[in-house]
C-alpha cells in the first residue's frame, strides 16, 4: 500500500494537488463551486477562499449539482461540484445524469481511496467498491488520476470537451494520497488554454445544403440547445430565409421569443410538429429531436432535412438528414449565411401559427396557463424562471412566459427530475446576481429540495419561490387513473409552506384568493431575501378568470 500523508502533514502542504486543480479552474474563470465539505475533501476546500472562489454549501450533494447547473447556464462556464468520497459522490450522480441527458457542462471533483487500497474491502471510511466506475456509468468520462499533473490535464480535457464538443459532465477522482501531497505540476500547465476556432462544416455539404435551402418556399428552422452557440447569427439566418423558427425547451430563447419569426419553444405541440413536417426544407440545428420533447408526436418531414450538429453521430438520430453539416453552430451558421448569399423572400406572417400554438398550449391546462400568464404580466423582461418536472412548468411557464435570452428557463425536459428547480435557481442567482430569479414549481418538486431554502438564506441572495400546490403528484395521479388504478401514493400531506419558509429565515405568504397572486408576486419581487408564495391551485380552479384581474 502506498503511504498517504497524515492530516497533520497534509495541513502543512499549501502547494498540493488540490491547489493545482483549483488554481487551474480559477484561471479558466470559475469563481464559485458547489458542494459540502467532508473529511476527505478538505484539501480542496483549503484553497477556495485564498483563490477567490466562492464556496456554496448546499444541504445535499444533489442540490450542489443542480446549483452548479444553474450557475453554469448563466456564466457560460462549467459548473463545478466538490463532493467527499463515497456517499457524497453518489448523492451527486442524479445531477450528473441530468447534465448528461441535457448536454450541460459539469465537473465533479471527488477524493478517492489512497493508491494501493483500491477494492481492499477493509471497512475504511466511505469505502465504495468502485467510485470511478459508478460515476463513469453516468457521465461522459470518469478518471481516477495518479498525480497533480494528470489531474490538471483532466481539467484541460474537460474544458476542451465543453468548448469544442457536446458538453456533458465529467468526473475526476483524486486519491487521497495524491490530493494531499505536494504538487508535481509545472506552473505553466495551470494556465487556461486559449480558445481556438470551432469546427467548420464540410464545404461540399455546405454548398449542397445552401442549394436545398435557397430553393425552398416553406423553410422551417427547428433549433435545440446546440443552436444557442450561434448567438445573433441564428436570428440573421431566420431573417435571411424568412423562416419560422421553433425551439425545443433546451433551445428556448436561442431566438428572442419576441422576434416576429419566433414560434417559441412549443415543439411538443401538434401545430409545431405539423409546421416542421410540412416544410419543403427543415433545418435542424443542435437538437437530437428526442422523443421526450415530442410528447408522443413525431417529426417526419415530407421534404429534405438539413442537420447542423457538433457530432456526426447526431446526423441521422431520430430524424434522418439529407445533408449533414457537422461543426460548431457558432461557426457553421455564419458559414451557411455566407454561402446562401443575398436572398429575396416575402416577409413571413406566422401570427396565425402562433395563435394556434397558444390555443393548443392553453387547452392542455387552462388553470396552469392562467397562473403562468398572470406571472408573465408581472415579471421583468430579463427574469430567469426556475422550473422543475412540475405541471406548472411544462403546462404553464414553458409556454406562457416568453424569454428573449437563452438559459432563462431552468428546466430538464429529457431527464425530467424532481428537485431541480430550487437549487438551480439559487445557482443562477449567484451566477447572474443582476437578474431577478423566480422559481415557479409544484409542491411535490419543492419538497424534493426544500432544504435548499436554507442555502438561499445563507448565501444572502434575493430569490422568489412560487409553490403551486396541487396536493401532491397530480401528473402521476392522472397517469394512475388513465390505467384504471385507484390513486395510490400521490395525494400528499402538505406542510404549512409559508411558516416553513419563515422558519428557514425567509418570508412566506399563503394566498387567500386568485386575485391576490399578481400583486403578491410583484411585492415579492420588490422585497429582499427569500420570498415564498404558497399558491393553492384550487383558488384558480374556483375563480373565473375575469374576476382575478
Amino acid at each position: 500500500m502506498t503511504d498517504s500523508p497524515s492530516p497533520a502533514s497534509a495541513a502543512s502542504t499549501e502547494n498540493n494537488a488540490g491547489y493545482s486543480i483549483l488554481k487551474t479552474l480559477r484561471n479558466y474563470g470559475v469563481d464559485a463551486i458547489f458542494g459540502i465539505p467532508g473529511t476527505h475533501n478538505l484539501e480542496f476546500y483549503r484553497h477556495l477562499v485564498p483563490l477567490g472562489i466562492r464556496p456554496v454549501t448546499t444541504r445535499h450533494e444533489q442540490g450542489a449539482g443542480y446549483g452548479a447547473d444553474g450557475w453554469a447556464q448563466q456564466t457560460g462556464l462549467p459548473g463545478v461540484v466538490i463532493t467527499t468520497s463515497g456517499p457524497g459522490l453518489l448523492n451527486a450522480l442524479s445531477a450528473a445524469g441530468t447534465a448528461y441527458c441535457e448536454s450541460r457542462p459539469l465537473i465533479i471533483l471527488s477524493p478517492g481511496v489512497p493508491e494501493g487500497e483500491e477494492f481492499a474491502d477493509i471497512g475504511s471510511l466511505h469505502e465504495t467498491k468502485n467510485s470511478t466506475a459508478a460515476a463513469g456509468a453516468i457521465v461522459e468520462w470518469s478518471r481516477r488520476v495518479h498525480s497533480a499533473t494528470e489531474a490538471v490535464q483532466a481539467i484541460h480535457d474537460a474544458f476542451a470537451l465543453f468548448r469544442y464538443g457536446r458538453p456533458r459532465p465529467v468526473h475526476i477522482e483524486v486519491p487521497l494520497n495524491v490530493l494531499e501531497s505536494a504538487s508535481n505540476c509545472p506552473a505553466d500547465l495551470l494556465e487556461a488554454r486559449p480558445v481556438r476556432p470551432g469546427q467548420i462544416a464540410d464545404e461540399a455539404n455546405l454548398r449542397t445544403a445552401a442549394e436545398l435551402i435557397r430553393s425552398a418556399v416553406r423553410p422551417v428552422i427547428l433549433a435545440g440547445g446546440g443552436s444557442i452557440r450561434a448567438g445573433a447569427d441564428l436570428a440573421a439566418l431566420a431573417e435571411l430565409l424568412q423562416a419560422p423558427l421553433v425551439t425545443t425547451l433546451n433551445g428556448k430563447g436561442a431566438l428572442p421569443e419576441s422576434h416576429p419569426l419566433s414560434l417559441g419553444s412549443d415543439i411538443r405541440l401538434p401545430a409545431a410538429q405539423e409546421l416542421c413536417n410540412d416544410a419543403d426544407v427543415l433545418l435542424i440545428i443542435g437538437s437530437k429531436v428526442g422523443e421526450s420533447e415530442l410528447w408522443g408526436g413525431s417529426i417526419t418531414p415530407g421534404g429534405p432535412v438539413v442537420r447542423l450538429d457538433i457530432l456526426a453521430s447526431q446526423a441521422h438520430k431520430n430524424v434522418p438528414s439529407d445533408v449533414a453539416l457537422i461543426g460548431d453552430a457558432a461557426v457553421v451558421v455564419p458559414q451557411l449565411i455566407t454561402e446562401l448569399g443575398r436572398l429575396t423572400r416575402p416577409t413571413a406572417d406566422i401570427d396565425a401559427a402562433r395563435e394556434t400554438l397558444r390555443g393548443q398550449a392553453r387547452a392542455l391546462s387552462p388553470v396552469l396557463s392562467r397562473i403562468a400568464e398572470e406571472a408573465a404580466s408581472v415579471l421583468p423582461a430579463n427574469t430567469i424562471v426556475g422550473g422543475d418536472s412540475s405541471q406548472i412548468t411544462y403546462l404553464g411557464t414553458a409556454s406562457f412566459i416568453p424569454q428573449d435570452l437563452p438559459h432563462s428557463l431552468l428546466y430538464t425536459p429529457a431527464y425530467a427530475t424532481l428537485g431541480y428547480g430550487l437549487p438551480a435557481s439559487i445557482g443562477a442567482k449567484i451566477g447572474a446576481p443582476e437578474r431577478p430569479v423566480v422559481c415557479i414549481l409544484g409542491d411535490g418538486a419543492l419538497m424534493f429540495a426544500v432544504q435548499e431554502m436554507m442555502t438561499a438564506v445563507e448565501q444572502g441572495i434575493d430569490l422568489v419561490v412560487v409553490c403551486v400546490d396541487n396536493g401532491g403528484y397530480a401528473e402521476i395521479r392522472a397517469n394512475e387513473e388513465d390505467r384504471g388504478i385507484t390513486p395510490v401514493g400521490v395525494d400528499l400531506v402538505q406542510p404549512d409552506w409559508a411558516a416553513l419558509a419563515t422558519a428557514f429565515g425567509g418570508t412566506g405568504h399563503t394566498l387567500d384568493s386568485a386575485a391576490e397572486f399578481a400583486p403578491a408576486l410583484r411585492k415579492a419581487l420588490d422585497s429582499r431575501g427569500l420570498q415564498l408564495l404558497h399558491v393553492p391551485i384550487e383558488l384558480f380552479t374556483a375563480t373565473p378568470p375575469e374576476t382575478a384581474n
